[in-house]
């Protein structure tokens, strides 16, 4: 059996994957993670490591041949390159890097596509997350960098917002907590902000079509549906899902500031991706947006003993 490694893969989208890989039956899975949320599947390897405790993965790791490594968490070009100081680039058959659309700069050419400006720079108008989409854009050169120079394949996958099932993120979790309760919810009052979304389910599935894909080799793809999705919008399929009239309340941008309002997305900047050419390789259609949210409203129900 191949061999593959799942650096960080228990929570969120990297524990979709494995649940989704072990559907497939040619590949011995390890995964590599700090064990503070552990798999128990007898038919997954579970390393328990910090990936930045060297010495301890260097220990730990078996002394055999990677068909695939599969990174979920590394936020920072050192983590790219510690990584294969521990595993020689010439025994990994392709290193696939989850990034994130966070890489692309601000552009009035929209939908964003793979070849579209990437930060330069921190985002300081982000506050605590300034630095996130630029430390992810410098992992993604980084691997590139190292990869071209060891001969080693590489995919990097950039997913827009992720919702669904195990969202550690209080995205959707935010509005659910709300429509529960039968609280009222606030959002941006004649709001023309739009956003692109894709499921965990569609990541894992695009991650599993690139496995071993050479037409994925040395290249980035973005994964996002194609629906573009506002807070109106929102609203409206939560209304669908949940069953229930939801207490809305419109308010100005100035007003949900001044209150401190966490609302998950940007009030008035569009963050469309264009998802398309991923699927010039990998034969799959995104989910609906309607019915990817209603899956995720059922884990949700069900992790709250709603259900």
């Amino acid at each position: 059996m191949k061999n593959i490694l799942i650096i960080g893969g228990s929570y969120f989208a990297g524990r979709v994957f494995v649940e989704e890989l072990l559907k497939e039956k040619d590949y011995s899975i390890y995964v590599l993670n700090r064990g503070n949320i552990p798999i128990r599947r007898e038919e997954v390897k579970e390393i328990v490591c910090d990936r930045h405790d060297l010495d301890e993965m260097r220990r730990l790791l078996p002394d055999i041949d990677w068909c695939v490594v599969v990174d979920f968490c590394a936020y920072a070009p050192e983590d790219i390159s510690s990584t294969l100081s521990v595993l020689p680039a010439d025994r990994i058959g392709q290193y696939i890097y989850i990034s994130t659309c966070s890489v692309y700069s601000r552009t009035s050419e929209l939908p964003m596509r793979e070849e579209a400006p990437k930060l330069t720079g921190a985002q300081p108008e982000l506050g605590p997350f300034a630095d996130y989409g630029f430390n992810k854009r410098r992992a993604e050169l980084e691997l590139e960098n190292l990869a071209l120079e060891h001969g080693m394949p590489f995919t990097s996958i950039r997913p827009a917002f992720i919702y669904g099932k195990y969202n550690y993120a209080p995205r959707e979790s935010y509005f659910f907590d709300l429509i529960v309760k039968g609280e009222p919810i606030s959002i941006p009052k004649d709001n023309l902000a739009l956003f692109s979304f894709v499921s965990v389910w569609d990541v894992a599935r695009i991650i599993l079509g690139c496995l071993e894909n050479k037409e994925s080799f040395n290249r980035a793809f973005n994964a996002s549906a194609e629906e573009l999705l506002s807070y109106r919008r929102l609203m409206d399929v939560f209304e669908m899902i949940t069953g229930k009239e939801l207490l809305i309340q419109e308010k100005t941008i100035e007003e949900i500031e001044k209150s401190q309002i966490p609302l998950p997305f940007p009030l008035d900047e569009h963050l469309i991706y264009s998802g398309t050419l991923i699927r010039s390789i990998v034969d799959f259609t995104y989910t609906p947006f309607v019915d990817g949210m209603g899956e995720t409203y059922r884990y949700y129900r069900i992790g709250h003993g709603l259900s």
